[in-house]
Formats: C-alpha cells, structure tokens, sequence
C-alpha cells in the first residue's frame, strides 16, 4: 500500500496523513507509537513508545541527502561529553514515489521538555546549571573530529554559503573568509534544548561549521528577550568574540533581516543594531 504522504510537491508534515507512516515505523521498531504524545512538526513527526523510548521519523527529498548521509542522531551517539538521549536504533526506508527518503531513530527519552519555541517570546527561567552544562556541551562537540558538515536549514554549510547569505544583506570592506571550523549541531534554538535539565537533541543536520554559528543560532532564537540574548553571548563569549563569530552573527542577522523578513519581527532591531556592529568590527580588523 502506498504512504499517505504525496512526493509530488512540497511537505508538510504538520498538516499530512502520516498514520500509515507511522504504523510501518511502529512494526519495525516492533514497537506501539503512543497516540497521544504525538508530536508534528513541518519536516518531523515524534512520539512516545510502550517502552519508554521516543521516536522521531523524518521525510528528507533525495537531493536534500548528501554523500555523507543523514544518520545525524545515530553518528551524535560517538560524541562524548554532549548531554543528549541515548540511541538506540533506527529504520530507514525510500518513499514508494522515489523522490524521498525516510528515517526513524529510536532514542531515549528526554530530561524534560524543550525549553520553548524556536523563537521565544518570554525567559525560560534557567538556573545557572543549565548554562554549564550547555557550555559542556557544546565546548565537548567543538573539541570532536568528524567528517560531517553541517546543514543548516538542509543546506551544507560552505564558504561560498556563507558568502553569499552575508553579502546579500550586508555590504562593507570586509572578508568573509571562515578560519576556523569545528563541529556543530546546527540547529540549536530553543526547541532544541531541554530545560530545566539541560540536553540537546534533533541532531540531523549537525557537522562541521564556521567557529560561532551554534552560539549565534541562539543568539537569534533570543533576541525577543533581549536580557536572554545579553546572557547567550555571555556565556558563549569566546565564539561572539571571534572573527568566524562575527561572520556567523551576521550570517543569522541576514537570515532576519533578509528578503523575507517579517515587518511585525520583533528580532528586527536588535538584528539590525547587532550586525552594524559586528560590520564595524570585522572592518576594523
């Protein structure tokens, strides 16, 4: 039988039948996916298991899935020293139209419930814990080796991307040579991370990156709470304070600021004032 899910124009799996999906993932992870955990988002649909597991299934188009695969959750597992859910396994499959692929990995449960939105409107209300721990974290990931290279947005992360995402916002005597790359998640925002416990999950797209952009990813997913977005680059100083930070503070500014941005955005300002800045210091030297 055929999946509900049409390969012939764009998805959204908050708004499309994903039961039969959904049934093929629980019979083989011999498993029963918990109708009432159920959660959709546009490229991801998870739930709770009779055994306390979760699972999350995603439905990636052919083109969007690179030589070096789309197992993001499964390789995270080798990352030590990240607060994340444990793997355990995972059941790939391609769409009966041909167009796309789908996986469902099968992890843990998490610490707690995901800090907010991808943008938050209101403080989380985090203890300082939590902060350590997400430094841990991240500065655990920066330190690893992987061939990876991160998609953020499904996009691989290059030069010329970033180039090309900055300069067509921005302009000004400056380089936007990357120096420095290291491993990232790639997606970290606050539906991302878990609180008051503190874990980051979702780890499809993470690979390496400019030095900064999980830092400036943050950033930007607080900027309506200006007093959270002042304590993220605090804490994540010594990213904010690199010349690759700066360049991946205007690479998220151009994302806010750029051709579809929202004129009721509440980001829009402090984007604006931000990036001004971070051009004047990259001109500076």
């Amino acid at each position: 039988m055929a999946l509900s899910v049409s390969t012939g124009r764009p998805v959204d799996l908050r708004v499309e039948l994903v039961d039969e999906v959904l049934d093929r993932v629980a019979r083989s992870l011999q498993t029963v996916l918990l109708p009432d955990t159920v959660v959709r988002k546009r490229r991801s649909v998870g739930a709770r298991t009779d055994r306390d597991t979760w699972v999350r299934v995603e439905r990636r188009s052919l083109e969007k899935i690179t030589t070096q695969g789309w197992n993001g959750t499964e390789c995270a597992a080798h990352v030590r020293g990240v607060a994340q859910p444990q793997w355990h396994g995972c059941v790939v499959w391609r769409d009966p139209g041909g167009t796309a692929m789908w996986r469902a990995d099968e992890t843990g449960l998490l610490p707690g419930a995901p800090a907010g939105n991808a943008v938050l409107s209101e403080a989380p209300g985090l203890p300082d814990e939590w902060w350590e721990a997400l430094n841990a974290s991240l500065d655990a990931l920066a330190a690893h080796e992987t061939k990876r290279i991160a998609t953020p947005d499904t996009d691989t992360i290059t030069q010329d991307l970033v180039t090309k995402t900055i300069r067509r916002v921005f302009s000004g005597d400056f380089d936007t040579t990357v120096q420095r790359w290291v491993p990232a998640h790639a997606d970290l925002n606050w539906a991302n991370v878990t609180a008051p416990v503190f874990s980051l999950f979702d780890w499809e797209d993470w690979g390496n990156a400019p030095q900064g952009l999980d830092a400036a990813s943050l950033w930007a997913s607080s900027l309506a709470v200006p007093a959270l977005a002042d304590r993220v680059r605090r804490e994540r100083r010594r990213d904010f304070g690199s010349r690759d930070g700066k360049l991946m503070t205007l690479f998220v500014c151009a994302k806010i600021l750029g051709p579809y941005a929202h004129p009721e955005d509440s980001r829009l300002e402090p984007a604006r004032r931000m990036a001004e800045q971070a051009v004047e210091e990259l001109q500076a030297g």
